[in-house]
């Protein structure tokens, strides 16, 4: 068929503005985050050498914000692989189990792994949050890191059993996966002493950036962006794989080795997230989603754009976590308070844009 370069141009011209604006107000949260808080900073104060300000800038409000911003990026991607490769646009993290290995993983990590934990709070925080302010927040990061990277290994190996195998097989053992990782994380919060422990396991699924700290950033820096940046150089790949097996096939891709490339690296992604905040809900959900939307397209800046949109979300619903009341809340309350409401509207509607 006949095509014309104008559409084609019109659209990329579409596309660069949503990405100039996405980045810019990808910045601006960043800005807001690192002043506002229960310390509040001005550049001023940061300027003049304060030795309380830039002690709460670099330890505090830094990692914070730099960790929304890669955590938020990381989601919105991974959840845009997970869509495009089962070509359903509620599919997110969560379908092949990682968030729930990760849930159990770091509940491991809390009873068996971190026997200094207490309930006592540090600068007024609840006695949850006393496991990431401690010693033992490392172990507990690299146990639910490992969580979820065991889960969706066990998820992929299940539906590489099955007939077929193809993407329903890896949703079905995702479904399984996820049942055995409740199970086991009910079993463990038995064993927790209801007085330390299973606070700190009830915090960390409630999710929060409040104890991310600055020697976490380098490798959360180098998985993440490794992942992403071999997310992107497959993306073509990626496109192949929302069509119909036969299809991809015909075409050249070797589906199976792809599809567990691809879905390996979507989901170190977001174990390297999830395993620094805890669970975020709903983000690899609604930003790739948004992303699309606004683009209608299959490019890899729409994928990119999802990354943006992720970041403004976390961003965004960290700021009214701390802001909003005297007390810290979960940032999963926002996230969750757009992302319900969407998923509603997603499920009612009569038809999907396809997801090719």
């Amino acid at each position: 068929m006949p095509r014309t370069d104008f559409p084609s141009r019109r659209s990329s011209r579409r596309e660069k503005v949503l990405l100039a604006a996405a980045l810019l107000l990808t910045i601006s949260l960043g800005v807001l985050s690192l002043m506002v808080g229960k310390y509040p900073l001005t550049p001023a104060l940061l300027l003049a050498g304060d030795e309380q300000a830039l002690r709460v800038f670099v330890t505090l409000r830094v990692p914070r914000t730099c960790m929304a911003l890669l955590g938020g990026l990381g989601l919105g991607i991974a959840g845009g692989v997970f869509q495009t490769v089962f070509h359903n646009p509620l599919a997110s993290p969560d379908i092949i189990g990682v968030s729930s290995g990760a849930s159990a993983g770091a509940a491991f990590g809390i009873l068996f792994l971190s026997p200094g934990l207490s309930p006592g709070g540090l600068f007024g925080l609840p006695g949850g949050l006393a496991h990431i302010l401690s010693s033992g927040a490392v172990s507990v990061t690299l146990s639910a890191f490992l969580g979820g990277l065991l889960a969706v290994l066990l998820t992929l190996a299940l539906g590489a059993l099955a007939p077929g195998k193809s993407s329903a097989s890896i949703v079905l053992a995702g479904i399984a996966v996820h049942s055995l990782a409740q199970t086991l994380l009910m079993g463990l919060k038995l064993l927790a002493d209801p007085e330390r422990e299973l606070a700190s396991v009830e915090y960390w699924l409630m999710g929060s950036l409040n104890g991310v700290s600055l020697h976490r950033l380098p490798a959360t820096l180098f998985i993440g962006l490794g992942c992403a940046g071999g997310i992107f150089l497959l993306y073509r790949q990626l496109l192949l794989l929302s069509l119909e097996e036969s299809e991809s096939r015909m075409l050249g891709v070797h589906v199976g080795r792809v599809r567990l490339l691809i879905l390996l690296l979507a989901t170190l992604l977001t174990a390297c997230a999830i395993s620094n905040t805890g669970l975020i809900s709903f983000v690899g959900l609604l930003a790739p989603h948004t992303a699309r939307l606004l683009t209608g397209t299959g490019r890899p800046s729409t994928l990119l754009l999802g990354g943006f949109a992720g970041s403004i979300l976390l961003l965004g619903a960290d700021l009214l976590a701390r802001s909003v009341s005297s007390g810290e809340l979960p940032v999963s309350i926002f996230t969750s308070l757009l992302g319900a409401p969407f998923l509603i509207y997603l499920l009612v509607k009569s038809a999907h844009t396809p997801y090719r």
